[in-house]
Order: structure tokens, then sequence, then C-alpha cells
């Protein structure tokens, strides 16, 4: 499997994938440029060949599996390559959650294996844009109803990222496709531009992921140590009217 990563990805995402896992691993789902066509800041863009590499679904042993598989839950590693197409840099496609039966939105939980992250999160309403920077060993949260695109903000240094999310669903990429992306873009410059189709867009609020107590909610790294000790706290992915405590994990 790291062989085929190599040719694929060429000696700019390294030979060694995914890194920061020691367990079985499977051929990663692609995500190319030409899936990102039209959510770029120019119209115009044109990108090739492949941005990021999700390994979805593993488990370090067959115990963490079905225990896993039994409670809802799925643990992934995503690789974005330090790259810049048509002036931004490489983002994921953005997405949504939809509802669990009691009407609350599936969150999810990131953590930054290596290099550095800007979290893009915004309310389905609109209300809120807030963009998360996180860094190795940073946890993020995504808090029920919002979308979110992940963006690696450097030229030079892939993102290592993972997740554990619910398994009880399919996100929703519409909105954004329909939308051209999200409610900004990320130029290379460093600069942020709001996305037009959007009527309104609030302003951007920036917050430094360390400085979300994470910890009191019970989310700690590594965040597959969750899963190893089969930690009750991840019952909020598929539960979150039952964890107020971590409601607010993305406003500080």
């Amino acid at each position: 499997m790291r062989d085929t990563c190599k040719k694929i990805f060429g000696e700019a995402f390294r030979p060694h994938y995914p890194l920061f896992w020691d367990g079985p691993v499977d051929e990663p789902e692609l995500r190319m440029a030409d899936d990102l066509k039209g959510l770029f800041a120019s119209p115009g863009c044109v990108g090739k060949g492949p941005l990021y590499a999700m390994f979805r679904d593993l488990a370090k042993s067959p115990a963490d599996r079905w225990w896993m598989q039994q409670n809802g839950l799925r643990y992934d590693i995503t690789v974005v390559l330090p790259q810049v197409i048509c002036g931004e840099f490489i983002k994921t496609k953005g997405h949504y959650h939809p509802k669990n039966a009691a009407g609350a939105g599936y969150p999810e939980i990131y953590t930054v294996l290596d290099g550095t992250a800007h979290y893009l999160l915004q309310r389905e309403d609109l209300a809120d844009v807030v963009l998360v920077t996180a860094t190795k060993g940073d946890i993020v949260v995504v808090p029920p109803e919002y979308g979110h695109v992940t963006i690696n903000p450097s030229p030079d240094q892939a993102l290592h990222m993972a997740n554990i999310v619910s398994s009880r669903f399919a996100s929703d990429y519409s909105q954004y496709v329909t939308m051209k992306g999200a409610a900004y873009y990320e130029l290379a410059d460093g600069s942020w531009q709001k996305n037009r189709a959007y009527p309104k867009v609030p302003p951007l609020r920036q917050v430094t992921a360390g400085k979300i107590p994470v910890a009191r909610a019970g989310f700690t790294s590594p965040l597959y140590a969750l899963v190893e000790k089969r930690n009750p706290v991840l019952g909020f992915l598929n539960h979150p009217e039952q964890f107020p405590q971590a409601a607010d994990l993305a406003f500080p």
C-alpha cells in the first residue's frame, strides 16, 4: 500500500503513508483536483492530480473494530498535500452532517498528527463562521449544525490529521457544491476572500485550538486512545444532546 501511495503522490507526499499509524491499513480514497472543480475563488480554476488521501475506517485490532462497529464509530486518517492551486492552499471539499433521531446534528472530532490545519467551520444558517487554527497534538471539535472545510496552510509541509466520527450517516457535500465552496476562501498570500455566492457572510472569527478547553469535556490526545480505553465520551458523536459539556467547544 505504501509503495502504491508513493507512486501515486510522488516524492512531495513522502514514501511512508499513513504516518502516525501502526495498525492495518487498506488503499486510501483519493480526492483529486477534478473533484473540487468549481470550489475555488478563481471560477475557471483547473487543477490536476491528487489533493489528499483518506484512509477510512482504521482499527488496530479486531476487538477495536468490533467495539467501534457496535458503537457506530469510525476512525480515519487524512493526508493533505502541501500545494497551491490557483492562488489557494489545498483544502478538503467541505460538507455538512445531518441530524440524528433526536434532532441534533452529528458532530466530529479531529486531531492534528503533523503539520498545521485551518478548520473553517460555518453554521448552516451562516450566523457564524469561525477559523480554528490547530497544530500537532491539538484536538478540534466540529459542533452540531456546522459544516466544515479543512485547509493545509503550508506550501511545503503535508498535513496529517485523524478524526473520529459516527458511522451512522453520510456526509452532505451538496451545499458546498451549490455555493461554490465555503463562505470564505483562504488565499496563499494569507488573506481571506468572501465567497460572493453567499448573499450575506458574517465576519470571520479566528480561534486558536490550544485555547479551547476540550479536555474538560473528556477529549484528549492521542485521539485513538479514546477507542482503546472504550471511553464513553465518544457517545457524544452519536448523541451530542446527551453531552452538554461539549456543546460550546468552538466558542471559547
